[in-house]
């Protein structure tokens, strides 16, 4: 019986030092890439490759690790053959076929395996350039696409995250308190272009004792994304050592993940028993993500209200730090911010301001709205980063354009407007042109290319009509000037200098137009019942055979040959992952992602 052992054989050494058998009897030898992380699978691959080259090849199984091997990442494969002057050769194949097939192609075409890789190598540059000519049309529409296309040759750092698998999954997470698990695909362009983020937060992490980083590319570990209800990539959440998670929906930006992976750290809502707990909270700056404190107070008897507010503190958590008061003497504190319970109380340590509202409803979900809202500054600068919090209230924005900090007088006539009386109606802003400079890519679409002086003031209402209205340049930035010049936009005595269109974001090529592509649903407002859908998928299946019948008439031959069991097929060597999108592609140079 043949010992699996002298079959595969695990290395620690310079593969241009090594020498066995294999190469005293003129075979090959073939060194499979490992790292810890994938050690498991990878024996698995060798020990099945092994088998099937058994008295054509060697097969080594060689630590990236231990060895400290001094070649690019995406290179998973080596040979070394038996001609001395012949350097060992490192290739990128996509499964263990591949590997069999490289070495049983030499043994037949004779040549030798130098030749075989040489044509892999070519293969790989044509496949690049084909690429290349695709990308050309793929990333006109598509800057994120673009993104990923221009840093495809950028070899990443990954030394600070850990690689998880689903048998180290669960140790991994159980060594630390905290860890940030980012779930993504290796094909796909916006986890690649999140993954550079990522990467940027795990090096400003790096050393700190109660959290760590940690990633799962799906497109290998299928099975472990699904177990962990992953629907959508990318997608980060973090983790307790206990198993529980919170799921990341922020912006993909190294300073919103920072902020949400540190705050995450905290349980809220916090509990506070004394009132010097209470002014500690208030007043923490340990933190300089802690911008905002919020403390729910509520009296010992008001139940449902305390256990929707913890409720929200939890769906908050990572977003805004949240603390609970239900002591007796609950009514002191709040008659010291004249304000009756249940009520919430905002604190920003960096100025001391604090303010305090009463709460109406009870339902967990108002709640949220209400801490959300009350985040939101009176006067914010608009960046790309916030606009979507102040988009998705469905206001008409009253927007400052100034390139740089506007004078203070404006500034002071704005805050008035602000807080006016009729301030709820609309968002009154400024835009930094200086700072976000997409600024001026939106004035050339309101006025085309005539130069504007700024500060310039513009309403536009981007919910009710899309029209957009310029502040008189006669008139000074006050707040009476512009109040008058609302009423007047009210009562329709302004004409709109510009009209948002209203075209549709439709696909770039047929190809993309995926939504063609589903099954049709049934009607709009159809009863839904058990009858309607029986006679709805019978309806379909009977136009699929009537178009099958008019396009082609199967024959025997075909099938039979529909009935076979088709290959799968995968683009890691590690394991044959299912494809989990229309697009089975990864960008050169990622291939260790």
């Amino acid at each position: 019986m043949l010992d699996l052992a002298k079959i595969k054989v695990e290395v620690a050494e310079d593969p241009e030092k090594i020498s066995t058998t294999h190469l005293q009897l003129g075979l090959p030898l073939i060194f499979i890439l490992s790292q810890e992380e994938t050690l498991e699978a990878d024996k698995r691959i060798a020990e099945s490759v092994a088998w099937q080259l058994l008295g054509k090849a060697g097969l080594l199984l060689l630590s990236r690790n231990s060895v400290g091997l001094d070649v690019s990442s995406r290179y998973n494969v080596a040979i070394k053959t038996v001609e001395e002057d012949m350097p060992v050769k490192y290739l990128t194949l996509k499964d263990a076929d591949e590997i069999v097939a490289l070495v049983r192609n030499g043994e037949q075409s004779n040549p030798s395996l130098d030749d075989k890789a040489e044509e892999v190598y070519e293969e790989e540059e044509e496949e690049e350039g084909v690429e290349n000519e695709n990308n050309e049309q793929e990333i006109q529409d598509d800057e994120v696409v673009e993104s990923a296309v221009r840093d495809r040759k950028r070899e990443l750092s990954l030394k600070h995250i850990h690689t998880l698998t689903e048998e180290s999954f669960l140790s991994i997470l159980a060594e630390t308190n905290h860890t940030a698990v980012l779930f993504y695909a290796s094909w796909e362009a916006v986890s690649l272009v999140v993954m550079q983020s990522f990467l940027e937060v795990a090096a400003q992490l790096k050393g700190t004792p109660e959290i760590s980083l940690a990633r799962v590319n799906c497109w290998d570990w299928p099975h472990l994304c699904l177990r962990e209800n992953v629907t959508q990539f990318p997608i980060m959440k973090m983790y307790t050592k206990e198993g529980a998670w919170l799921a990341y929906s922020g912006m993909w930006e190294t300073k919103e993940m920072m902020k949400f992976i540190e705050l995450s750290r905290n349980s809220c809502p916090v509990r506070l028993m004394t009132p010097e707990e209470i002014e500690e909270y208030l007043t923490d700056k340990t933190s300089p993500h802690h911008t905002v404190s919020v403390l729910g107070i509520f009296d010992s008897s008001m139940s449902e209200a305390r256990e929707a507010f913890i409720e929200a503190g939890r769906i908050l958590n990572g977003y805004v730090t949240t603390g609970i008061y239900y002591e007796e003497d609950a009514t002191v504190l709040a008659h010291k911010y004249n304000v009756a319970l249940p009520a919430l109380l905002f604190a920003k340590p960096s100025t001391q301001q604090r303010n305090a509202f009463q709460l109406s409803q009870y339902n967990t979900q108002d709640i949220v709205k209400v801490i959300r809202h009350a985040l939101l500054e009176t006067f914010p600068e608009i960046t790309v980063e916030n606009l979507p919090d102040y988009f998705q209230m469905k206001k008409p924005l009253l927007i400052l354009f100034s390139d740089g900090i506007p004078g203070e007088k404006e500034v002071e006539e704005m805050k008035h407007v602000a807080v006016g009386e009729d301030h709820k109606t609309f968002i009154t802003c400024w835009l930094n042109l200086k700072n976000t400079p997409v600024g001026r890519s939106i004035l050339k679409a309101y006025f085309g290319n005539s130069v504007v002086p700024v500060p310039l003031l513009l309403w536009i209402s981007l919910h009710s009509g899309g029209h957009v209205f310029v502040f008189p340049s006669d008139q000074s930035i006050s707040e009476t000037n512009i109040l008058a010049w609302i009423e007047k936009l009210k009562t329709k005595q302004e004409a709109p200098r510009a009209t948002l269109s209203e075209k549709e974001w439709k696909p770039r090529l047929p190809a993309y137009n995926f939504l063609s592509m589903m099954e049709p649903t049934l009607p709009e407002f159809t009863i839904y019942t058990q009858e309607s859908i029986s006679i709805r998928q019978e309806e379909i299946l009977g136009e699929k055979k009537a178009e099958a019948a008019v396009t082609k008439k199967p024959t025997k031959d075909s099938t039979m040959e529909e009935l076979k069991p088709k290959k799968p097929t995968g683009r890691a060597l590690r394991r044959a992952a299912p494809h989990l999108g229309a697009k089975e592609k990864q960008a050169k140079h990622h291939s260790e992602l």
